[in-house]
């Protein structure tokens, strides 16, 4: 996905196509099913399983002991390991209907047609936005958000980030006014271009950030999540929804303490959190 959403890799490597796989926690399924060489970049790897650990490559900081490393040779990584794996396996041997799913939206996209959005806020073709993403994880409970989702009324725009994603991004939530009603804002570190966006829609109205209809349903998984977590808090955003699970560091004081101040609260079913956000 970052191959189509980030301009300068889109130009450069017009070979990058494609999309394969869903969120961490499924990667031992995945990777048993995928017919080709695969490399591990960034964290979230998991003990890998004996039936596709030949043909996993990892480099940067993440790695086990006995797993193939690709090393450095005269200062630049030495893919020829990972291209004679690719090479030597079938790939994909039956044809399968294509599918397609729309990314792209960060930040300076979103607010390019900001003018659009105003408009159609002031009309009350735009009722309330929603930022619905964060870290998944293996829970049933975290079905949550998809029905969440697929509960939104269709005059609302949901944004949404980070791996927690793939539950629905390839839902068909249709239009509003030529904009899509679910727009993909990134990755786990996009959550600045999130804030970017929130920051823009208050600006255009004049407004605080807190003011604006939008609601933050915050799908939580501790690691790089909790600094997301703090920047928000930080920057005064309330109303944060979190779930399935809070943060292991909420104690009940420090809980009482963010819902007095932050108005953060755990997530409930999504009929009443949404009830509550639109109310």
């Amino acid at each position: 996905l970052p191959a189509h959403g980030y301009p300068k890799l889109k130009e450069k490597y017009p070979h990058l196509y494609g999309h394969y796989g869903t969120a961490w926690q499924n990667q031992t399924k995945e990777f048993a099913k995928f017919p080709g060489a695969i490399v591990l970049t960034t964290n979230c790897l998991m003990p890998p399983h004996e039936n596709y650990e030949s043909k996993l490559f990892t480099l940067g900081p993440v790695g086990y002991a006995h797993i193939n490393r690709l090393e450095t040779v005269d200062g630049a990584i030495d893919f020829s390991p990972v291209i004679a794996k690719a090479q030597s396996l079938p790939g994909f041997t039956e044809i399968s209907e294509p599918r397609q799913v729309m990314v792209g939206f960060a930040h300076n996209t979103v607010l390019s047609v900001a003018d659009t959005v105003v408009n159609a806020l002031k009309q009350g073709k735009i009722r309330h936005f929603f930022l619905v993403g964060g870290c998944d994880g293996a829970k049933p409970d975290r079905n949550y958000y998809t029905e969440f989702v697929e509960q939104v009324p269709e005059d609302c725009i949901v944004l949404t980030l980070a791996c927690g994603k793939f539950r629905f991004f390839d839902k068909q939530l249709g239009t509003i006014e030529g904009l899509p009603r679910l727009m993909d804002v990134g990755q786990c570190n996009d959550a600045y271009s999130a804030i970017k966006i929130a920051l823009g829609l208050a600006n255009a109205f004049n407004v605080s950030v807190n003011e604006i209809p939008l609601s933050l349903i915050i799908s939580w998984y501790e690691q790089k999540a909790i600094a997301v977590l703090l920047t928000l808090l930080h920057l005064g955003m309330q109303n944060i929804r979190l779930g399935p699970t809070l943060p292991a560091f909420i104690s009940p004081n420090v809980l009482k303490f963010l819902s007095d101040t932050y108005h953060l609260r755990p997530i409930t079913t999504p009929a009443k959190d949404l009830a509550d956000c639109l109310s």
